[in-house]
């Protein structure tokens, strides 16, 4: 092989890289064990950034723009500068490209509820998710610090352990802001911004950064929640007699709907609540029903009505009169105008009837009055 073909295949000309993954942080140059040649070109796109590393040690790092690397304060050492060593130098440099674009949607959430004193509920706990940005502000410190040696370092690899620090700084945040439970949803947005503040610390360790971080939602488990329903349900009610009425009224039209052994249970359930319903009815009128006052829990009941009064139609000479109530016939027996033969009828009565046969009216003829005074 000539010398010509042996530096042709020694050496390596363009260095740059394409990403066509969207969730690759850092990938290093395949060099198998070639060196990189002394006036090589160095491409680094918008959005990237180069890291070489000599030797084991981050050398220096290159931001977007097009490099010659071909001067002697370049932290590359190519085989052209030794001669002595027939092209075969002991220093080897690589090459690690970092993406340093956003990494957007991810996702974050407790995967355990989060222990807080309530200012209103007391002690409770909450859930909460959203999902935030983060993207590399320090390439040298994340390849040393994260990456290590990993030729392909994806999002992944790291989600898991940013995830836990905005757990760990939600919970502080939250905890130490004294903000209650039933209005963190209008405050949503300030909590963000302060746990957002207190990440850039933490994650700035890492040579990380989080441009962005949302709270989508803040809930409390499901037995609180259920909770919060029925006192709402009891504002909304207005009293504890009415919240009582409507929750029986639920419970019967649950047990009506149930297709299954829902019968007579149920209807045994809808008999004791309505009687429940009743004797709680009764209890509030006899406590002030417009009947007078009664002892608390008895039940008077209302004096029935009155009988409707009867009022008669006279037949006479092809014509009717009236109609006369039993007080006005019994002053027109006392003036020969009404006798026991005359034909009388009255509402429900099966037609015309002489008023002798009429007990109510017959009753008139015979009340006789009293004797006279004596003179």
């Amino acid at each position: 092989m000539g010398i010509l073909d042996f530096l042709t295949g020694e050496f390596i000309d363009v260095i740059h890289w394409v990403d066509d993954t969207r969730d690759t942080m850092v990938w290093r140059f395949e060099r198998e064990d070639h060196e990189i040649k002394y006036g090589a070109k160095l491409t680094v796109r918008e959005g990237q950034a180069a890291v070489f590393i000599h030797e084991g040690q981050l050398a220096d790092v290159f931001t977007p723009g097009l490099y010659m690397l071909e001067t002697n304060n370049m932290p590359v050492l190519t085989t052209l500068k030794h001669w002595d060593h027939g092209f075969k130098s002991p220093f080897k440099s690589e090459v690690y490209y970092v993406n340093t674009t956003r990494f957007n949607d991810l996702k974050w959430g407790t995967q355990n509820p989060i222990m807080l004193r309530d200012p209103e509920f007391g002690p409770t706990r909450i859930r909460a998710y959203g999902t935030y940005t983060v993207r590399v502000s320090d390439p040298g410190r994340f390849l040393t610090e994260i990456v290590g040696t990993d030729g392909e370092f994806t999002m992944d690899e790291i989600s898991f352990q940013v995830r836990n620090i905005i757990v760990q700084e939600f919970s502080h945040v939250v905890a130490s802001a004294g903000i209650p439970v039933l209005d963190m949803a209008a405050n949503t947005r300030d909590m963000g911004k302060l746990i957002a503040a207190a990440l850039s610390d933490v994650v700035a360790e890492y040579g990380l950064e989080i441009p962005e971080f949302y709270i989508e939602n803040i809930s409390l488990p499901p037995a609180v929640e259920a909770a919060l329903d029925k006192r709402t349900s009891m504002g909304l009610a207005g009293d504890l007699g009415k919240f009582t009425q409507y929750s029986a009224a639920e419970a019967m039209t649950a047990a009506a709907q149930n297709p299954n052994g829902g019968g007579q249970m149920g209807a045994g359930l809808g008999m004791g609540m309505g009687m429940a319903m009743a004797g709680q009815m009764a209890n509030q009128m006899g406590q002030s029903g417009p009947w007078g006052a009664t002892p608390v829990g008895q039940y008077v009941a209302p004096p029935p009505p009155p009988p409707a009064e009867h009022v008669w139609h006279i037949a006479e000479n092809g014509e009717t009169t009236g109609p006369f109530s039993k007080a006005a016939l019994g002053r027109m027996v006392g003036d020969k105008s009404f006798s026991r033969e005359t034909l009388v009828w009255t509402a429900g009565q099966d037609g015309w009837k002489i008023a002798d046969d009429v007990m109510e009216l017959a009753q008139l003829f015979t009340i006789l009055p009293p004797p006279p005074p004596k003179a």
